[in-house]
């Protein structure tokens, strides 16, 4: 069966990330907004909290057309193109920086996991990259990205696609989970293959 292909801009708002200069009070304490950076998106599409830098709580005002929503996507722009994360509702009011994008899903339309998905879909990922910007850094822009084609099931077979990968996904986790228990058992093992023989 074949869905129909719209432009992204047609079922998201794609916003770029403040200028520089917005920005020029980042810190490393732990008081203040965090602002995520392409540094903090991980491989699995989640943010990881452990670097992120803040901006002083003041400064919240005047940022705030940059606030993150539960269900929203962030995509790098400039540097590691390509990644991406899922924003719950941990990072809910957060801000993100200049070399990121937001996207914005419309959700009578489109399930941000599903979003997700076909976003970080190997074809999809081959044909975004391939119409950034060439350079010392490649970059995207809103213009961009709004024009990529998104394949648009139903609603309902987005969600059976999302449940699909999700089982997938867990029998991933269960299996490396034991590949690591087994890697950690392989030392004792031998050790008592060798009738515990020490080496000196």
């Amino acid at each position: 069966m074949t869905w129909d292909q719209v432009p992204l801009r047609s079922i998201c708002e794609v916003t770029a990330g403040p200028s520089g200069s917005l920005l020029e009070s980042l810190h490393d304490s732990p008081d203040g907004v965090p602002v995520i950076s392409p540094s903090d998106l991980t491989d699995h599409h989640t943010v990881d909290t452990r670097r992120i830098r803040r901006v002083p709580q003041g400064e919240a005002e005047r940022l705030s057309r940059f606030a993150l929503r539960e269900g929203d996507l962030l995509t790098v722009r400039q540097g590691a193109l390509g990644r991406l994360a899922l924003i719950g509702p941990e990072q809910v009011t957060w801000f993100y920086g200049s070399s990121c994008l937001r996207i914005r899903p419309r959700s009578e339309l489109v399930l941000p996991t599903y979003l997700v998905s076909y976003l970080s879909y190997p074809p999809v990922q081959r044909a975004l990259l391939g119409q950034s910007i060439p350079g010392t850094v490649p970059s995207l822009n809103s213009a961009m990205l709004n024009e990529l084609p998104v394949t648009l099931p139903p609603l309902d077979r987005q969600q059976s696609a999302v449940e699909a990968l999700a089982d997938v996904d867990a029998r991933i986790r269960s299996l490396r989970q034991m590949a690591d228990r087994l890697e950690a058992l392989r030392p004792a093992m031998f050790g008592e293959l060798m009738g515990g023989t020490r080496c000196t």
